[in-house]
């Protein structure tokens, strides 16, 4: 009986503290993810912060479960196959969609305003998903509705950090025809607005020249690829939504697109 509590006692206190020598291993593989390249046993030991022989004897395993390879010709280390596979299957049950509806959710909730989430289309973002507040006056979002490329704020978004190929012939289009602002009437206007979209993280656009009384805010999410895949939305009404980059809208606008593009899998910086 004794020898029966004792092992329930081990078993609750392993699950509690978890394996540690798993942990280990696993900060190996963070260095090395963060690495972006094949490394040598002394840097992967500095970036994971632990004597090389150590790392040596944890690669060693690593190697056996298929999570690492070693280069014969240049003794560096790699991701395995394993890992790959991991990952590979890891993006294949990603859905960015549902994640990113679960986190309009939650900023909805945080600053009670309306938000939504935009993918890139065929002529610039559309409208997948959107949360109502609960306030009495609100900006109603369609879904499937078609975005400026160049005067919404998901669109300033799109077009400051999806390569320029996939948006230079759509922006070239778009200066000849009609509707633009005046203060976006050459490519070199648009390149510095955009350029300060980078700058500041995030777009915002107030008194909507073709939609009158809206204001919204983007921010970019990106992937594992770190690239942009979606743009998150705030809209609100005119005199009504605090614009200000230190006030309680953009801020957490920020933060919940920096979370997504996290869970999605992005490591690097835009």
């Amino acid at each position: 009986m004794q020898n029966l509590q004792g092992a329930v006692m081990s078993d609750e206190m392993e699950g509690k503290h978890g394996v540690q020598s798993l942990e280990i291993g696993m900060s190996i593989l963070r260095a090395m993810v963060k690495g972006q390249r094949s490394m040598m046993l002394k840097d992967i030991a500095a970036a994971a912060d632990m004597p090389a022989s150590k790392a040596h004897r944890y690669l060693v395993s690593l190697i056996r479960a298929g999570l690492v390879g070693q280069d014969p010709l240049t003794s560096r280390y790699d991701l395995g196959p394993f890992a790959l596979n991991i990952g590979l299957v890891a993006i294949d049950r990603l859905d960015r969609v549902r994640l990113g509806l679960a986190a309009i959710a939650e900023l909805r909730d945080k600053i009670n305003e309306t938000t939504a989430l935009a993918v890139w289309g065929d002529t610039g973002p559309v409208i997948v998903r959107w949360e109502r507040p609960r306030r009495p006056i609100t900006v109603n979002v369609v879904t499937g509705t078609a975005l400026d490329p160049l005067t919404s704020a998901s669109g300033r978004v799109f077009s400051a950090w999806l390569p320029k190929e996939t948006v230079g012939r759509l922006i070239e289009r778009r200066l000849k025809g009609p509707d633009l602002p005046p203060e976006l009437q050459t490519r070199a206007e648009v390149e510095a607005m955009l350029a300060q979209v980078r700058a500041d993280g995030y777009a915002s656009v107030s008194g909507y020249h073709l939609v009158p009384g809206v204001e919204a805010l983007a921010a970019p999410v990106f992937n594992f690829k770190n690239e942009i895949t979606i743009a998150m939305l705030v809209v609100g009404v005119k005199g009504m939504f605090d614009m200000d980059p230190a006030g309680p809208v953009v801020g957490p606008l920020k933060e919940a697109a920096a979370e997504l593009s996290v869970r999605l899998g992005y490591t690097g910086s835009n």
